[in-house]
């Protein structure tokens, strides 16, 4: 009888080592962004989940479309008199982490050349600014140390005007010295204080300009914000387009004093100044989805713009941009290409070469920003 019962026991063993193995490759680190990313698909494409409602079709409103195409008539609060154009001076803000102590924080790197780039070419900047902390690469433990060593950096040195921002300085922008804030939530505040100090557009490091903002330059309201997802649940500060001393903004680095931004990721960057613009819409200008967030962030929207295309799809999506004057949409200005969500399927992987060669709707619509001797 014991012997008899021994024998299934020993079974079942070894049927649990083949799981036992199976389980402890998975969760070994080469297999970690695999099994991340099939999490992630699965939690964004459930029947149930949010991600559906941020992809839903929409149709722009006649305010969002007099908006795009400079038609916004000027209101009771706006300022009387001539107002001068928003300057056509472009800010990007990156390395405000050292890469030396904290290598996730990743360097100046060909993504963010194409998005400066897009600036140069596409929307024909007047001035290019870009803000930084650490731009040397390899990485340095000291701060403002030789950006020039960064490749990127010297392929672009003569049509930007580099910015020096202390570690100081950026701290101070915390509510607090101790506060255990994101890079991303400092640099939340600094572009809100560049364009209050001195006007112009802001663009992330994973956002690309298509054409000139020209209408949006002229606007009577005194700043321009994108909706974020069909269902607009929000306004995003990945690209605006403000006046110095814009009363919204004043507003909106209030919002900031004593927060404690270490417990949310984007309240005070999307849905606060959505929040804001339904209880002053006469301060603000709002575009359809499309003008700068869509395609959305979404699995399915990153995947539509990173796979890889047939010749006729290729040869199509090429006229198509062409007609639309660079973009893939008519009403569409720019595209933010979610880094987050799509650096390690997609923007990980590109190359001056994979540019050139594959056919993706996202390569064809950066394509022309490559210098024509990059990676010859």
């Amino acid at each position: 009888m014991h012997c008899d019962m021994g024998l299934p026991r020993r079974r079942r063993i070894y049927f649990l080592i083949p799981f036992v193995f199976a389980c402890a490759l998975l969760l070994s680190p080469p297999f970690w962004p695999s099994v991340r990313q099939f999490g992630d698909r699965v939690r964004q494409t459930l029947p149930f989940a949010y991600q559906w409602k941020v992809q839903q079709e929409f149709v722009p409103t006649q305010n969002e479309l007099d908006c795009l195409y400079g038609r916004t008539p000027r209101s009771d609060t706006d300022s009387d008199g001539e107002q001068d154009p928003i300057p056509n001076h472009v800010h990007f803000i990156y390395g405000l982490s050292n890469p030396y102590n904290k290598p996730s924080a990743g360097t100046f790197d060909f993504l963010c050349y194409l998005a400066i780039r897009s600036a140069i070419v596409g929307m024909k900047a007047d001035k290019i600014s870009l803000h930084y902390t650490y731009l040397a690469d390899p990485p340095s433990p000291e701060p403002n140390a030789s950006p020039l060593s960064n490749p990127w950096i010297r392929h672009l040195k003569d049509d930007i005007e580099l910015v020096y921002h202390s570690p100081e300085e950026t701290a101070a922008l915390k509510s607090s010295p101790d506060a255990t804030w994101h890079a991303a939530h400092v640099s939340d505040i600094l572009r809100l204080k560049l364009l209050q100090e001195q006007g112009g557009i802001y663009m992330d490091m994973d956002a690309f300009g298509f054409r000139p903002f020209t209408n949006l330059l002229n606007s009577p309201k005194d700043i321009v914000l994108g909706h974020e997802g069909g269902n607009r649940g929000g306004l995003c500060n990945a690209i605006m387009v403000a006046r110095k001393n814009s009363s919204f903004i004043a507003r909106w680095l209030r919002e900031y004093d004593g927060a404690d931004l270490s417990k949310e990721w984007n309240y005070h960057s999307v849905v606060l100044p959505k929040e804001m613009e339904l209880q002053h819409p006469e301060e603000v200008c709002t575009l359809p989805p499309n003008a700068f967030f869509w395609p959305t962030w979404t699995w399915s929207h990153i995947e539509f713009m990173h796979e890889q295309l047939s010749s006729d799809e290729a040869r199509k999506w090429a006229a198509e941009i062409d007609r639309n004057g660079g973009s893939l949409y008519e009403d569409q200005l720019a595209y933010h290409a979610w880094s987050q969500m799509a650096w390690e399927r997609h923007l990980s992987k590109l190359t001056p070469e994979v540019v050139r060669t594959r056919d993706t709707r996202f390569n064809i619509l950066v394509r022309d920003f490559l210098q024509d001797d990059l990676g010859r």
